[in-house]
């Protein structure tokens, strides 16, 4: 029992590794061999299943991502606990996002459960919705538990106000996919959350390929506010990159009270 015991964390351990090789890679157009995969045409969304063998939960699974926010059932749920460190920045365009990279040492803290934060990265329109209607933009902050399990936090984003974190990334993000900024500059991602941090609940999937299961999705109630300018400059950059609405498969959400 305790050899089987060890293998199935040690599974777990190199799954999760896979996983997150998809989300954290400097450069996705260094390597030739990479499956191309993006937002229109014959590689779009309808097509990711069928690009590669590594994807085919992208259609044959039942606990995908994104979903519609609808129905959510009121659940004393656990509270959400940031602690996340001021960082020297480093933006990366993966050619399908902007993304921030964040070394170890920030955490977020739910319940019992402690989850390193590796990085932060932007959609438009936003990939979840609320009783069928988008925001603007959306931000998934990817986290992983030292067992290989992975936690996103969704914030929503609405336009108002120019908000000073985002202009922060926007003044250095490259143009060019493929390419990394490290400018001379710091970043603290708590500084993008908003005051309540009461969140929807339910278990998914990564939103983009291989579609793998199993991510703990902790969407914020409460959406912050981007410029129209901010939204602007992001779609004229990386154009609309949310994967469409997938099936609930009476997979119950929870909302906290």
């Amino acid at each position: 029992m305790k050899k089987q015991a060890a293998l199935s964390v040690f599974a777990a351990l190199t799954v999760a590794a896979v996983i997150f090789s998809y989300w954290d890679k400097d450069d996705s157009h260094a390597d030739k061999t990479a499956v191309h995969w993006g937002y229109t045409g014959e590689n779009g969304p309808d097509k990711w299943g069928d690009l590669s063998p590594e994807f085919r939960l992208c259609k044959e699974g039942l606990k995908q991502s994104p979903i519609n926010i609808a129905g959510a059932r009121p659940a004393k749920l656990p509270v959400i606990q940031i602690d996340y460190k001021e960082v020297p920045l480093k933006v990366l365009n993966n050619g399908h996002t902007i993304q921030v990279n964040y070394p170890a040492g920030s955490t977020m803290t739910v319940g019992n459960e402690t989850f390193q934060f590796a990085q932060i990265h932007f959609h438009t329109p936003s990939e979840h919705t609320v009783d069928g209607k988008p925001f603007a933009m959306g931000a998934h902050l990817v986290h992983k538990k030292s067992d290989g399990t992975l936690a996103v936090l969704g914030i929503f984003m609405k336009e108002g106000k120019e908000n000073p974190f985002i202009a922060g990334i926007w003044k250095h993000m490259p143009t060019e996919a493929g390419k990394t900024a490290t400018p001379d500059a710091v970043v603290d991602v708590a500084g993008f959350l908003p005051s309540d941090l009461g969140y929807f609940n339910y278990s998914g999937s990564l939103t983009t390929p291989p579609g793998t299961e199993g991510v703990q999705w902790r969407v914020l109630k409460t959406p912050v506010e981007v410029s129209r300018d901010q939204i602007t400059k992001f779609a004229g950059l990386i154009k609309a990159n949310a994967r469409p609405i997938q099936t609930l498969n009476g997979r119950e959400i929870l909302v906290s009270e």
